[in-house]
C-alpha cells in the first residue's frame, strides 16, 4: 500500500501553516502527474517556498523505474506564467540515491535559494490573494539523451481560501430569514410587503443555486472560482453529514450498487482535484493522521504494483464538488435527495407547530384573536400553498441531481427514485403552470383582467399564488418559460458532464435568451422588482461567459485565466453583498414596521384593490346583510370553516359554495368585478348560504332586482363608499 500525498500533506498542513498564518510563503497542496508513461510515482511532493529567505524547500519521495544519471529541472508558475526555472544536477548537488538513479523507492530532500531577480517576478498579490492559482513542476530528464522519462506537479497555496463554512452557513440563514419574513409578514395582513419580500428571496435563492451551478459544470475552473462556489453549494442539497454518508452508502448496497471508496482510500490512492483548494485536504486532516500512522508501519514501495496511472482518481463537476465536500461521488445523489426531504418536513412541521402556539396564545389571550386570522382559519390551504412553493425551490437542486444520476446508475432502486422525482416534480409543476394559465384565462374572458380571479380568490391566491404573485397579472404565464429555462439548464449540467466547454457554449446561449427575454417582457410585478431580477441575470449572464473563458475554447495565456477567476469572485462577491443587504433591510423593516405597505407603490395590475376589497366591506347595511344571511354562524367567525378546493372555489366556476370558505379569510362575500359587477344574491337552505358566480348577466334581466341594487348603492353613498367602488379606484 501506498503512501499517498494527501495523506502526509493534509496532517502537516493542519498544524504547520495555520499557526504560521501572518507569514508569507507558498506551499504544496497537490500532487498530479504530468507526462505519460512516467517513470517516478512520487508518494510524496511537498514544497514550501518563504520568499523572505528566498528558500525553496522540496521533500520528494518516491518510487522509480528511472536508472542511470539524470538532471532535474524545476519549474515555478503562477497564473499560467513561468516565474522560475532551475536545473539541478544531482552529482553537484550531492543529492543522495540520484547519482545514479537506481529502480526502488527514492528520498530527495533539498533547499534551493531563488535569485532575487527570480523572487521580482512573483507578484505581491500570490501571497495574499485567496486560492492562488500556481504549482510546481519536477522534470526528471535522461543525461544522455536529454529526454524526460518523467513529471511530478503539486499546486501550491499561500494558506487562504473563500471557501469558508461560515459563508455558506451566513448566506444560508439570511436566505432562510428572508423566506419566514415574507410568511409572517404575509400572515400579519401585509400582502403587499409580502410579495416583494418573498419575489427578492426567492430570486436571491435561485441566483445562489445558479453560482453552485458554475460550479457542477465540468470546466477545469480557477482555484478561487471553485472555492467561491462551493460556498452555496449547501442550495443544491450538497451538504455532508457523517450519519446521511453511512445511510446512503448502506441503501445503495442493499440495493444493487457498489458504492465508491475513494475517500476512504486516499492513504493508497492519489485523487487529483482539477484546481483543488487547501482547504479540501484540511478537512481531512484528522482523517490523514491516522491513515498515515497506519500506512507508515505497513509500506513497501518496491515492489508495489501501483502507480500514478492506476492509483490517480480524477473528479471533476458534480463530483469534484461532492469531493470537496466531503462527500462519496457515489452519495452526491441522495445527499441531495435527503436534504431535500429534511427541508419539506422540517417546514411541515414548522407550520404546525406555529398554528398551535398561535391556537395557544389566543386561547390565553396573549395573542388577540385577530392576528394570523387568515392562516389559523385556512391553514390547511396555505400549507398547501407553502409545499407548492419548496417544490419550486427545490426543482432546480433535483433537476440537476436527477438528471445526472440517469448517467450514474448508482443502483437501480436510486435511478427509479430519481425517475419517481425528477417527473413528479415536473408533473406537479406544469399541472400548477396550467392551472394558474385557466383561471387567468377564464378570468380575462369574463371580467377583461387577469387579476381578478388569480386575487380575489384566496384559496387560488393561497395555493396557487407561489406560481404568479411575482409576476404582474399580464404576465401570468411566465413560470412556463422559467421552469422550460430551469430544465434545460440542469439538462446539460447534469447529463455533459463528460465536456466542460459544450457545458460552457450551452450555459451562455440558455442565460443569452433568458436575459433577453426578462429585459424585453419585463415580467416581474413593478419596476423594482423587474430592477432586481434583471440585474441578477445580467450577472448570470456574465458568469457564462466567464465560464467559457474558462473551458479554454479560446486558448488564451494561463495568466488571462487566473486574472479573469480573481474577477469572477470580486464582482460575484460584491454583487452577492448587496443582494444580501437588499434582502436583509427589506426583511426587517417588513417584520418590524406597523405598516410596511406604505413603502411600496400599489401595483399597476390593480391586485391591492382586489384583495383589500375582500375585507372592506364595513358599511351598516354589509353587517345587516351579513347577519340576515346567518353569516355569525357559518362565516368568517366559524373557526371550524374550512377552504375548500379550487375546483369549489369562487374561481372554480361553482353557483353554491358555503360561506365559511370565505370566513376562514376574513371575507364576506368574493369582489364583483369593477368591470362587470353582478348583483348581489342572498338566500339560505337550512342555515347554509349561496351566491352566485361574480359574474352573472342572467341576474340583470329583472327590474325590481336593479331596482333593489340602486337602492343598496344609494344607502351605502349615505354613509361611505361601496366597497366594490373602493375595491375598482373609484375612492
Amino acid at each position: 500500500m501506498r503512501l499517498s500525498f494527501a495523506s502526509i500533506a493534509s496532517a502537516l498542513l493542519a498544524v504547520t501553516p495555520f499557526v504560521h498564518a501572518e507569514e508569507r510563503m507558498l506551499t504544496s497542496t497537490s500532487l498530479n502527474p504530468c507526462q505519460a508513461d512516467s517513470k517516478f510515482s512520487a508518494t510524496l511532493f511537498d514544497v514550501i517556498f518563504t520568499p523572505h529567505n528566498r528558500s525553496l524547500a522540496f521533500d520528494v519521495v518516491g518510487v522509480s523505474s528511472i536508472t542511470g544519471n539524470v538532471t532535474i529541472e524545476l519549474l515555478v508558475l503562477a497564473y499560467g506564467l513561468q516565474v522560475y526555472k532551475t536545473t539541478i544536477n544531482p552529482c553537484d548537488s550531492d543529492l543522495q540515491g540520484l547519482c545514479p538513479m537506481n529502480a526502488g523507492q527514492i528520498t530527495l530532500n533539498s533547499n534551493a535559494e531563488i535569485p532575487a531577480e527570480s523572487l521580482a517576478q512573483v507578484p505581491g498579490i500570490a501571497y495574499t490573494v485567496p486560492d492562488l492559482d500556481a504549482r510546481v513542476q519536477v522534470y526528471f530528464n535522461q543525461t544522455n539523451t536529454a529526454t524526460s522519462a518523467a513529471c511530478v506537479e503539486a499546486e501550491l497555496s499561500n494558506g487562504k481560501t473563500v471557501n469558508q463554512k461560515g459563508v455558506a452557513w451566513t448566506v444560508a440563514c439570511l436566505a432562510g430569514l428572508a423566506l419566514v419574513a415574507s410568511a409572517i409578514t404575509s400572515g400579519l395582513g401585509h400582502s403587499n410587503t409580502a410579495a416583494h419580500v418573498a419575489a427578492n428571496a426567492m430570486a436571491l435563492f435561485g441566483y445562489f443555486q445558479a453560482q453552485a451551478m458554475i460550479g457542477m459544470t465540468a470546466v477545469n475552473l480557477p482555484p478561487i472560482v471553485a472555492s467561491w462556489t462551493q460556498n452555496f453549494q449547501w442550495s443544491m442539497g450538497v451538504i455532508r453529514v457523517g450519519f446521511l454518508q453511512t445511510l446512503a452508502t448502506w441503501y445503495q448496497r442493499a440495493t444493487g450498487g457498489t458504492p465508491s471508496t475513494v475517500l476512504s482510500n486516499l492513504s493508497s490512492a492519489s485523487v487529483r482535484v482539477e484546481k483543488r483548494s487547501l482547504q479540501d485536504y484540511t478537512q481531512l486532516a484528522s482523517r490523514a493522521v491516522s491513515a498515515l500512522h497506519k500506512t507508515l508501519t505497513k509500506r513497501s514501495n518496491a515492489g508495489s504494483a501501483f502507480t500514478d496511472s492506476s492509483t490517480t482518481v480524477t473528479v471533476r463537476g458534480i463530483e469534484r464538488v461532492g469531493f470537496t465536500a466531503g462527500i462519496e461521488r457515489t452519495n452526491i445523489f441522495m445527499t441531495g435527495y435527503v436534504f431535500f426531504l429534511i427541508f419539506v418536513i422540517f417546514v411541515i412541521l414548522g407550520v404546525c407547530i406555529f398554528k398551535g402556539i398561535c391556537e395557544l396564545l389566543v386561547r390565553a389571550g396573549r395573542m388577540k384573536g385577530e392576528k394570523f386570522q387568515d392562516f389559523r382559519n385556512g391553514w390547511t390551504t396555505v400549507l398547501k400553498g407553502i409545499m407548492f412553493r419548496i417544490v419550486l425551490i427545490g426543482y432546480p437542486q433535483m433537476v440537476v441531481l436527477c438528471l445526472w444520476e440517469f448517467t450514474r446508475k448508482d443502483s437501480p432502486a436510486i435511478v427509479v427514485l430519481a425517475v419517481f422525482t425528477l417527473f413528479s416534480m415536473l408533473a406537479i409543476l406544469g399541472w400548477a403552470s396550467s392551472k394558474v394559465i385557466r383561471l387567468a384565462r377564464r378570468s380575462i374572458a369574463m371580467h377583461k383582467n387577469p387579476a381578478y380571479i388569480l386575487y380575489s380568490d384566496p384559496v387560488s391566491l393561497n395555493k396557487w399564488g407561489f406560481l404568479y404573485v411575482q409576476f404582474k397579472a399580464t404576465a401570468y404565464f411566465f413560470i412556463v418559460p422559467f421552469l422550460v429555462y430551469i430544465l434545460i439548464k440542469g439538462l446539460f449540467i447534469g447529463v455533459v458532464q463528460g465536456s466542460g466547454a459544450v457545458q460552457a457554449v450551452a450555459l451562455v446561449i440558455i442565460e443569452a435568451f433568458y436575459l433577453i427575454a426578462v429585459c424585453v417582457l419585463r415580467p416581474f410585478m413593478d419596476k423594482k422588482t423587474n430592477a432586481f431580477n434583471i440585474s441578477i441575470c445580467v450577472i448570470n449572464f456574465l458568469s457564462a461567459i466567464f465560464l467559457l473563458v474558462f473551458s479554454d475554447v479560446f486558448g488564451q495565456p494561463g495568466i488571462v485565466t487566473g486574472v479573469m477567476g480573481v474577477i469572477f469572485f470580486v464582482y460575484n462577491a460584491a454583487f452577492s453583498l448587496i443582494l444580501l443587504i437588499i434582502v436583509l433591510v427589506a426583511s426587517i423593516i417588513a417584520v418590524s414596521s406597523k405598516n410596511p405597505d406604505t413603502r411600496y407603490q400599489p401595483m399597476r395590475d390593480d391586485r391591492g384593490s382586489f384583495i383589500k376589497s375582500q375585507s372592506a366591506l364595513n358599511t351598516e347595511l354589509d353587517a345587516l346583510g351579513a347577519t340576515a344571511r346567518g353569516e355569525d354562524k357559518h362565516g368568517y367567525t366559524n373557526k371550524a370553516a374550512r377552504i375548500e378546493d379550487d375546483d369549489d372555489s369562487w374561481s372554480g366556476g361553482s353557483a353554491s359554495r358555503k360561506e365559511g370558505e370565505a370566513g376562514g379569510y376574513g371575507y364576506a362575500q368574493p369582489p364583483r368585478s369593477p368591470m362587470a359587477p353582478a348583483a348581489p344574491y342572498a338566500g339560505s337552505d337550512n342555515g347554509s348560504q349561496r351566491h352566485l358566480p361574480p359574474y352573472d348577466r342572467s341576474t340583470n334581466a329583472s327590474p325590481f332586482h336593479g331596482q333593489q341594487q340602486a337602492n343598496r348603492f344609494r344607502q351605502q353613498g349615505a354613509g361611505s363608499p361601496s366597497p366594490w367602488q373602493r375595491g375598482a379606484g373609484y375612492d
